[in-house]
């Protein structure tokens, strides 16, 4: 398939963005960047000077909402894409409202609690619809670990294992190969 015919395919497609720190914005950045034609991207919080070590910000939107900022950076990218940003804190109430028309979820949580809050609504709500989730990111190295497995409808990306700590930080090679992984599968599946 040529890059032409990608495109052509991925302009009629949806993705939701469930979070925007390091898996979210990366993951919608590469999404972008291919023409996958709508992004609906949701997050609460706004971009903090330590989050520039993984995410895709700038040191000039510290202080801006993740999701406005995204979206910003995403139009520069790719004028084409159309980018709906949520400046909210995802519940089990809105998740369905968000992410209805969306054809695959991406799960770009940090919080455990928040990541099965997701799970569970997407998998009550949306039974058959794929979810990529990030699981396994901090550190460095052990590229070995890293990979994707299927799980009915749930995609999961990363080593399963390293969970943040301070002496295992998330930084961006690790939290950039997972996003990226995650955009790859979203596009197996919107392509297959």
């Amino acid at each position: 398939m040529t890059f032409n015919e990608i495109k052509a395919i991925l302009q009629h497609k949806t993705v939701g963005i469930a979070g925007a720190g390091g898996l979210g914005s990366n993951c919608a950045v590469a999404l972008a960047r291919v023409g996958t034609g709508k992004l609906v991207i949701a997050d609460f919080d706004v971009v903090s000077e330590s989050n520039l070590n993984r995410q895709y910000y700038f040191f000039d939107q510290v202080g801006k909402p993740k999701a406005t900022a995204l979206m910003e950076n995403i139009k520069r990218i790719n004028p084409a894409v159309s980018v709906l940003s949520h400046n909210v804190c995802l519940t089990k109430e809105n998740i369905p409202l968000l992410f209805a028309d969306c054809d695959v979820i991406v799960e770009a949580f940090d919080k455990a609690d928040q990541k099965e809050m997701l799970i569970e609504t997407v998998l009550t709500v949306f039974p058959g619809k794929p979810l990529v989730i990030g699981l396994g990111m901090a550190g460095w190295g052990m590229n070995d670990a890293i990979h994707c497995r299927k799980s009915d409808n749930i995609y999961i990306c990363g080593d399963e294992k390293s969970e943040i700590a301070p002496d295992l930080p998330p930084i961006a090679p690790r939290v950039g190969i997972v996003a990226n992984m995650q955009a790859n599968v979203v596009l197996e599946i919107l392509l297959s």
